[in-house]
């Protein structure tokens, strides 16, 4: 695929069907920020959705050996329940103040090449390194003033440097943007590109950041799915899903009736909190097995 090539088309759903677009995605509904046509073949698998199995992981950032140790927990569940084929959603989320982006990107695009059941959304993290390293940079409106992917609150340094690429507080933009283009692989600006917003299964809506409240799930705005924070998390509205979601770290999973929060803090240097949902009840998946999260 070649840098700015449209994203994949993510299945549809009617009538208590999934459509999958393309054989091996884990099953359910994806939204991509842009569309192009559809391919001329598609499978089609009937669910019942109460029976569904999914397992979802926080915030990731660069933290590769927390990654496989959540991938690893994932495995040991699915042996204990015999389910080889339910997905694992990433929320998002991929890179930034962690020593290892460049690790956790290759090792999701490779798996999620390979055939691996996964789902990978974009995070707002992941868009800011997806918008530097577009051809020409952009910058994402959203942050305070003063700010920018490369400010060291952000991350984007430590993501750079995994790259290895690495400046000077005075550097211009421009000469570590061409050398970011030159050493980050066209695969991983292709994959970041690329990432679904919102993937939707059973009874359960998974983003990066949330969704505004009163607004159609299928109408929610880019920038809150990846950027909203009190208006949602305020909210103690019933969404009709049950949202999963990240971005706004709290000490442990948290389910909250109507979401659950999964960004445990890798950020900031906290393990990930790999879960598994089946209906709207989630657990904590630990070295000793499942623990059911705590509800607020």
């Amino acid at each position: 695929m070649t840098r700015g090539a449209p994203a994949r088309p993510g299945p549809f759903a009617f009538h208590g069907v999934r459509l999958s677009l393309f054989r091996g995605l884990p099953l359910g509904v994806v939204t991509y920020p842009f569309t192009r046509k559809l391919e001329k073949w598609f499978s089609v698998r009937r669910v019942k959705e109460s029976d569904m199995r999914t397992y979802a992981i926080g915030d990731i950032h660069g933290y590769l050996s927390e990654l496989k140790r959540a991938h690893a927990l994932i495995e040991a569940d699915r042996a204990a329940c015999g389910d080889s084929e339910a997905p694992i959603v990433h929320i998002g989320d991929l890179c930034d103040r962690g020593p290892d982006t460049r690790g956790v990107i290759d090792h999701l695009a490779k798996g999620t090449q390979a055939g691996e059941p996964w789902v990978v959304l974009k995070g707002n993290h992941d868009r800011l390194m997806a918008w530097f390293l577009e051809p020409f940079p952009r910058h994402d409106p959203y942050l305070l003033v003063g700010y920018t992917w490369l400010h060291e609150r952000i991350g984007g340094p430590e993501t750079l440097a995994s790259y290895g690429v690495t400046f000077e507080e005075r550097e211009r933009v421009f000469r570590i943007h061409d050398e970011a283009r030159e050493k980050v692989p066209d695969a991983h600006i292709d994959f970041l590109a690329n990432l679904p917003l919102t993937y939707e299964r059973g009874e359960c809506f998974f983003c990066h950041a949330g969704i505004r409240p009163g607004v159609p799930l299928a109408e929610q705005d880019e920038m809150d799915l990846l950027w909203i924070r009190e208006e949602f998390l305020d909210s103690t509205a019933d969404h009709g899903a049950l949202i999963l979601h990240g971005h706004s770290p709290v000490k442990r999973a948290t389910h909250y009736g109507n979401r659950i929060n999964l960004d445990s803090g890798a950020g900031y240097g906290d393990p990930i909190s790999p879960v598994v949902i089946e209906g709207r009840e989630a657990w904590l998946l630990t070295e000793a097995g499942r623990v059911a999260l705590p509800r607020v």
